[in-house]
Parts: C-alpha cells; sequence; structure tokens
C-alpha cells in the first residue's frame, strides 16, 4: 500500500497541496474544501501538513450508519461514497486526526482518497515535502529520518547518551 508521506522540514507553507485537491475534488480554489490540510503555527514559525492516514482501523467506516465508507480491497483506500453519505459526521467524530471534514455546499463528509493512485498535493509540491511512498518505504525513511536527527543532537551535546561524555 502507498501513503502520502510529510517531511515538516521541507515543508514552505506555500498551500498549493490545499488548492491542487480543491480544485481536483471540487473544482474551487477554496482550501476550505481540500482534503490535506496545512496548518501554520507563527509563534515556532512552524508548518504542519495532515491528510487521512487510511487507517489499518478505521473508525470511520466502522462508525458510518449509512455504509457511506468503504476500503478499496486492490489499493487499501478509505473512501466515502458521496451518494451514500447522510451528512450525520459521525465519521467527523471518529477519526483521531480529525482528517475528516464537512463539505458544507454537497453536504457530505470529505476525506482523502489518494486521487485514485496520483495525488495530486503531491504532483504540486513545490519542496518536495509531499511524497507518495510505498508503506515499507516510507517507514525507513521515517526511521532514517529520526536516526539522523538523534544523532545530530548527541553530538551538539544537546542529547546525553548514558556512559558518554
Amino acid at each position: 500500500m502507498k501513503f502520502i508521506s510529510i517531511d515538516m522540514d521541507k515543508c514552505v507553507g506555500c498551500m498549493n497541496c490545499e488548492y491542487a485537491c480543491s480544485f481536483i475534488q471540487n473544482e474551487d480554489f477554496a482550501r476550505k474544501d481540500s482534503n490535506i490540510r496545512v496548518n501554520y503555527y507563527p509563534e515556532t514559525v512552524t508548518n504542519i501538513t495532515m491528510t487521512c492516514m487510511q487507517c489499518t482501523e478505521a473508525w470511520c467506516l466502522e462508525v458510518c450508519p449509512a455504509n457511506a465508507i468503504s476500503r478499496d480491497e486492490e489499493t487499501g483506500v478509505v473512501k466515502i461514497d458521496q451518494d451514500k453519505c447522510a451528512g450525520c459526521k459521525m465519521c467527523m467524530l471518529a477519526c483521531p486526526f480529525g482528517n475528516i471534514h464537512f463539505n458544507s455546499t454537497k453536504l457530505v463528509s470529505q476525506k482523502c482518497d489518494l486521487c485514485g493512485g496520483d495525488p495530486n498535493c503531491v504532483k504540486f509540491c513545490i519542496s518536495g515535502a509531499l511524497q507518495f511512498e510505498e508503506s515499507e518505504d516510507l517507514f525507513e525513511s521515517k526511521r532514517s529520518s529520526l536516526d539522523g536527527k538523534l544523532q545530530q543532537l548527541i553530538t551538539d551535546g544537546k542529547i546525553k547518551v548514558k556512559g558518554g561524555e
């Protein structure tokens, strides 16, 4: 299965991913209609980008009373059938990450469906912060990235290692 990975260190906050998603999914350029979100925190000059994680145990799927949410067996994508969605917002309440939103024009819940396997947010990311990767590659790159950051903190003396100087 492939996932969208997000390198927070590379995100420049341009929000192209939001605009690309909104245009492809809803034919507008309204960030509120995007299935990916870039949250900017000026006090720490930080961008945190979030989108659906296509959870293995998808609580949104479990709570949907209209059976509008299903998993594509081939791709693993958890998707919402907007024709079946009753607009009850139970999926929004169930999502532990807040990655489902309500489209107030269509009166249905919406979430990332990976654009059918070719995510536009990734294509339009100017900084390379978004990648579409196989799950095993994603986990390996995350491990390597964390390892490098920890090594740098040790080198800078910000973390002491037991038995170290």
